[in-house]
Order: C-alpha cells, then structure tokens, then sequence
C-alpha cells in the first residue's frame, strides 16, 4: 500500500473512532443530559429495600456516578445537569426521602468517561454502590425542605393537591416537556392537563417554578417566561411575579395565579 492509501486509512480509521464514541453516546436514542438524570434516580429507587414494619433503607452511602462523554460539548452539557443547583447528591438524598429511607450521610461523585465498558447496564451511564465508615464520608447531606402544599383551586391537574419537601418544583401543562426532537427538556410536578378546559390553556407548559433556600428556610416562586404571566393573591393584594428574577418569597395563604388557574399554598410550620 502506497503512502496516499496508508493516509487515507489511517484517517478513516480515526474517524470510525469518533464516529464510534458518538454513536456510543446517542444509541439509545434521544437520551438528553435530563432523560440521563432521570435514569441515574430511577437505578437509586430500584436499589431500595423494605426493611420490615414498612420500613424502606437504602443500604449504601457511597455512590460512584461513570458517565460517557465523548466530547467537551457532551460533557459541558451534562455538568451543567449533573453538577448545578441541586447537585445530584441533593437529587438524590431527595428522591431517597421521597421514597421513605432515612438519609443521614451520602456520598456521590461523578467521573466522566470516554465510553462506557462491558457490563454496563446502560450506554450512557453506569453506577457502583457501595459503603464507608460514616467518620471516612464529608459532611451530612443538607436537611431535606420544609413541606409545601399545593391545592388546586381552578383548573385541571392530575391530582386536587400536591404535597412536596424537596429543593425545585416545577408548575406547568403536561408532565414531561419535550423539544421539536422529541427530547425531554423538563418535568412537571404539579401536572396540569391537556385539553381540559379554557383555565388549562392559560398554563405554559414551563410555566413557574417554586425554589426551596435552605439557608432562609423559605419557598420562592419564579415565573418562566410564561405566555400569560404569574401572579400571587395576597390578603386581597396582587403581586406580580417577573420572569428572569429571583422569586417572590410564598407564604402560607397565598394563592397563585398561573394564567387563569389557581394554586393555593400552605406551608409547614410558616409563621
């Protein structure tokens, strides 16, 4: 083989390679930075155990995250999910709550890779779990939020009323959001329907989102860049709340106003 040909394979080679490490990425169709999040907290649940008298434990606190990203833009993409405000071992210590353990001290770390190995049991990612001496982990995971109540008032959800104690809930029409690629871009918590009425099609399907501080132990609520705005009904008085701010603070009492519907909130403990 001459020296043109030599080249010319060498570079179809390399390109195979990257070709592969990208196919190795997306195989599993649209899986976006989100939809890779959800199934790292769907794996966390499958690992709880009962421990009788109705008790659940998750039995590890220590939880190594190995995540393929071929590129710098694959990994930016998914730092930006993986690592931002909650961090993932919040995500994770509230889905843990969520689901009745007790979470006293966790550990997670992510490492990311430039492709996944054999025995993997997902393409995208892979998890091992194991277990420390409590004196040889960081500090405690945070206390998990004070408990939030959401009661429709007008429109249409899934439920009459949602009751939370975690970092971020969203508000929106439909549960899962998608892009015009069909990837999942958010979801829902407090789900209003589709189709369900002229208060309904007021609601944005990113409409507001409720942010839980934990150092002045209070809810905040932020507009979306909502198509019709939201609004808070305070003791007769109408607060509006700007898209792109910081929130206004809620208090118990209060009722929001996303478009024509209506969400009451109560909050635990709430001077």
């Amino acid at each position: 083989m001459d020296i043109v040909g030599k080249a010319r394979r060498l570079e179809t080679t390399i390109a195979r390679t990257f070709e592969g490490a990208a196919q190795q990425w997306s195989k599993s169709g649209p899986r976006v930075p989100l939809e890779v999040l959800h199934g790292i907290l769907e794996a966390v649940d499958q690992r709880v155990e009962a421990a009788g008298h109705g008790k659940r434990v998750f039995p590890f606190n220590r939880i190594k995250l190995s995540v393929v990203a071929p590129t710098r833009d694959a990994r930016a993409r998914l730092s930006s999910v993986l690592e931002g405000t909650p961090s993932l071992q919040e995500k994770i210590a509230t889905r843990l709550r969520q689901a009745g353990c007790e979470v006293d001290r966790l550990h997670v770390r992510v490492a990311y890779v430039a492709q996944s190995e054999e025995g993997w049991t997902a393409p995208e990612y892979h998890i091992d779990f194991s277990n420390s001496a409590p004196s040889d982990l960081p500090a405690p995971v945070p206390a998990q939020a004070r408990e939030i109540k959401l009661t429709i008032t007008s429109g249409s959800a899934d439920k009459p009323s949602y009751t939370f104690s975690q970092n971020r809930i969203n508000l929106g029409r439909c549960e899962e959001v998608r892009d015009n690629r069909h990837r999942l871009i958010r979801t829902n918590h407090v789900v209003f329907k589709e189709g369900a009425g002229s208060a309904n099609d007021t609601v944005s399907r990113r409409h507001a989102h409720i942010d839980y501080n934990e150092r002045s132990a209070d809810y905040r609520i932020s507009d979306d860049r909502s198509a019709q705005g939201t609004t808070l009904v305070r003791s007769g008085t109408t607060i509006a709340v700007p898209a792109g701010s910081r929130g206004i603070r809620l208090q118990s009492g209060d009722e929001i106003f996303l478009g024509d519907a209506r969400v009451k909130v109560k909050i635990a403990n709430a001077g």
